[in-house]
């Protein structure tokens, strides 16, 4: 026999039992010891943003962190409570005492405008011979928004037409290899400073001729600042066309702005002497007509003064 085969019969089988080494099972947040990469995937199918626990294994406690522990302080929570409070109390004063300074609420009528009403506006002021009738429209003793009235006085058309210079005229010194930015600056500023002193000078004579009207400061700004429309498009021609489309569209330009200007100051400043009972051809009627000329004619001379140095 075979040895082999007697020592396999004569010694009993042992039976071999599976090994009890521990594996090392993955935790989340840990990886696997023979990974090579990290697997994203199921912190993908948790979609973005999902929450981690603070405090377990790979990630530090909330506490560690010091903005937390300085939020978690309650005298720090008092502190953000009195300044919101603050905060609160400082927008409600300010909004209740903005119409003092700033009248915001006036504001926003000059600015309620269409582009039908833009360019109806446009074109009374480079041809107002034809326009007839010049009353401003009222509703319940409030004159009308001025989309609603091409006569109302309104301040996008000033104020984009006062941007608009500005860059014309800077637009002009370019070509002529003039430009810098102080004397773009200094344009703009002898602008505003004439439209001022216009302003100013307006108010002390209606005060001195103790005229009583309805034309308020904003009123006055409106209605100046409507020569920039011709002033720019005289600017324009006098680069395209050179000094004789200047003077030609500049004085088309002077002579309307100057009926726009009689015949809207006339229903402002003389109608309020006829509501008066202010006899027409009596003295204190005659200032008032020669005040609402003066303005008109103050326009051109502005206008030409403004202008003349930018074409050559």
């Amino acid at each position: 026999m075979n040895p082999a085969g007697l020592a396999a019969v004569g010694t009993p089988r042992q039976r071999k039992w599976p090994s009890k080494r521990r594996v090392p099972v993955s935790q989340p947040g840990m990886a696997d010891p023979h990974q090579l990469f990290d697997d994203t995937s199921s912190s993908q199918s948790r979609g973005y943003g999902a929450q981690r626990v603070p405090g377990g294994l790979g990630y530090p406690a909330a506490s560690a962190s010091p903005q937390g522990a300085f939020l978690a302080d309650p005298v720090s929570n008092m502190a953000m409570a009195y300044g919101s409070s603050l905060a609160a109390q400082g927008k409600e004063l300010v909004d209740k005492n903005i119409d003092r300074f700033i009248p915001v609420t006036k504001l926003k009528y000059y600015f309620a405008v269409d582009t039908m009403y833009v360019g109806k506006k446009l074109g009374l002021l480079v041809f107002p011979y034809l326009h007839q009738d010049w009353e401003v429209q009222y509703q319940q003793d409030t004159p009308v928004a001025p989309r609603f009235d091409v006569n109302a006085p309104d301040l996008y058309i000033p104020a984009m037409a006062f941007i608009t210079y500005v860059l014309v005229a800077g637009l002009a010194l370019g070509t002529q290899d003039r430009f810098s930015p102080d004397l773009l600056g200094l344009q703009a500023s002898s602008a505003l400073a004439w439209l001022t002193v216009e302003v100013l000078a307006i108010l002390l004579s209606l005060y001195l001729i103790t005229v009583n009207t309805d034309l308020s400061t904003i009123d006055l700004v409106a209605f100046l600042g409507y020569k920039y429309v011709g002033m720019i498009g005289g600017v324009l021609m006098g680069l395209l066309f050179g000094k004789i489309g200047y003077y030609l569209v500049l004085g088309w330009c002077c002579v309307s702005i100057f009926v726009f200007m009689i015949r809207t100051l006339r229903l402002k400043i003389l109608a309020e002497a006829a509501a008066e009972g202010i006899p027409v051809r009596g003295a204190r009627n005659q200032l008032r007509m020669y005040l609402t000329m003066a303005v008109a004619a103050a326009q051109p001379l502005l206008m030409y003064w403004l202008t003349f140095h930018l074409v050559r």
